[in-house]
């Protein structure tokens, strides 16, 4: 049973459920969470251009099914892809920042 008692901030609350930067299952949970939020970023960027996934799928050239665990967490995505989905299906420029 883990101890809530002396969580202070949100950092020490993650620390404390996946442990500390740099250990294996903290690397895991932040692959997920990055996956989360461009898949967010993905569907909110479809909605607003009003397509569906099929339709953002034809205008990539990929398949209605990876839109769909992109947008759902679930799928892993090349850097070229990600760029051709949201260039060529969505009209919309990407870029990156490194922390």
């Amino acid at each position: 049973m883990k101890n809530y008692k002396n969580i202070k901030t949100f950092d020490e609350l993650i620390e404390l459920e996946h442990g500390k930067l740099g250990t294996e299952s903290r690397n895991k949970y932040e692959e997920g969470v990055q996956l989360f939020i461009i898949g967010e970023m993905l569907k909110t960027a479809r909605k607003e251009a009003r397509l569906t996934q099929e339709q953002l799928a034809e205008k990539a050239g990929t398949k209605k099914s990876y839109i769909s665990r992109l947008e759902n967490g679930k799928g892993n995505i090349q850097f070229s892809t990600l760029i051709r989905i949201f260039e060529q299906g969505l009209n919309k420029r990407i870029g990156l920042t490194f922390l």
